[in-house]
């Protein structure tokens, strides 16, 4: 329990509370952390003294010739748990140290007890993640898997939909206090299991079997994002599959992803069951969709004006009238850059087929930009 690591970090931070020298002594009487390197490995009678007494002992500088390796000062047995598992030793006169003694024993063990924690919930978040990323990617349910999942107090046996969260525009890995915040947002929920998946995203499993409804999900979701955003300043987008049972999460885990790269933050939720053309837009390779960019607006990929054109044309729905009022142009201008579109890449913006094809390649041009940044 109580590691050289956290012994030197015990030593660290209680130094800066008092100017005198201080170790820390395992439960074999060994010194682990000093404030003086030359003490640490060796013996300290005093210190096992009192781990074997579970009691405050004092140290006088008649007590350095009759015990091994003491200094006049003050030993403090460290409990965790009930159980000693350490002592704090202060050097110095006894009776200008002593008044410290259970200041520096309580701060002692709240870092003990705060590290316990710490490694606590690095192991279980660790344990989640894996098997949760072992489920969605259609692993055997074996008597390991499902003894892992008894151990992490998971039910496999009810419908769950997968919710995918992307965090965007991180500038650094997230602190564990952060994460810790995160999760017990979900603590006294039992309908999701919750894992990290890296550092950027996060899954929810939600349990669907209990009359959980869209309505229902999209609160939640849209209140957590709130939280991050207001607690954090994390800006978040979520994809969500739709329900199977436990032995299919994979299908809903991949139409969360699916869903997840249509999200923005316009549109920062997005149910999978809402796609249509998105659906078969997914499956197309990014090569054969490079390829498609050329052969199709190839020839204006430098004519920013004419892009934005055909961006802005779309997002009116084709209304000729709202697109050149929104870009503030002229109808006849935007007559003419429709023209001029024709000309040069030979597709004729008033053709159905052609226009659907111009379309595509826009879509797959902005996956393009958005897969560089």
């Amino acid at each position: 329990m109580l590691l050289p690591e956290l012994a030197e970090k015990i030593v660290n931070e209680i130094r800066r509370l008092i100017g005198e020298d201080i170790i820390v002594v395992n439960t074999q009487g060994y010194i682990i952390a000093s404030t003086d390197p030359i003490r640490v490995g060796t013996f300290h009678e005093g210190a096992l003294i009192a781990s074997q007494k579970k009691r405050k002992l004092i140290i006088t500088e008649e007590d350095q010739s009759i015990l091994k390796g003491v200094k006049a000062g003050i030993n403090l047995p460290i409990l965790f748990q009930s159980e000693v598992v350490g002592v704090i030793g202060i050097t110095g006169e006894p009776n200008k140290v002593t008044p410290f003694g259970e200041i520096i024993r309580k701060m002692t063990e709240l870092l003990i007890n705060e590290n316990h924690y710490a490694e606590q919930f690095d192991w279980h978040s660790r344990a989640v993640e894996s098997f949760v990323m072992d489920w969605v990617q259609a692993k055997n349910w074996d008597d390991s898997f499902r003894n892992r999942a008894k151990l992490l107090d998971i039910n496999l046996h009810v419908k769950r939909a997968t919710v995918i969260i992307q965090f965007l525009g991180l500038n650094a890995p997230l602190s564990r206090e952060t994460w810790s915040s995160i999760f017990n947002r979900f603590q006294n929920n039992n309908q999701e299991v919750v894992s990290r998946s890296g550092n950027e995203r996060m899954v929810l499993l939600i349990n669907c079997s209990n009359g959980m409804t869209r309505t229902t999900i999209v609160n939640r979701l849209q209140q957590f994002l709130l939280f991050l955003s207001k607690n954090f300043g994390i800006l978040a987008i979520a994809g969500v599959g739709q329900a199977f049972d436990s032995h299919a999460i994979n299908h809903s885990y991949y139409q969360a992803e699916r869903s997840l790269k249509i999200a923005n933050q316009t549109e920062p939720i997005v149910f999978d069951e809402d796609l249509t053309l998105e659906m078969i837009l997914e499956e197309i390779p990014i090569k054969e969709k490079n390829e498609f960019i050329i052969r199709t607006i190839g020839p204006i990929l430098n004519e920013a004006d004419l892009l934005l054109t055909l961006k802005e044309l779309f997002n009116q729905n084709h209304s000729l009238k709202n697109a050149a009022n929104t870009l503030h142009i002229h109808i006849n201008t935007l007559h003419y850059r429709l023209k001029k579109i024709e000309e040069l890449t030979h597709l004729n913006p008033h053709s159905i087929h052609d226009l659907f094809a111009i379309y595509l390649a826009i879509r797959f041009l902005d996956e393009q930009t958005k897969r560089k940044l």
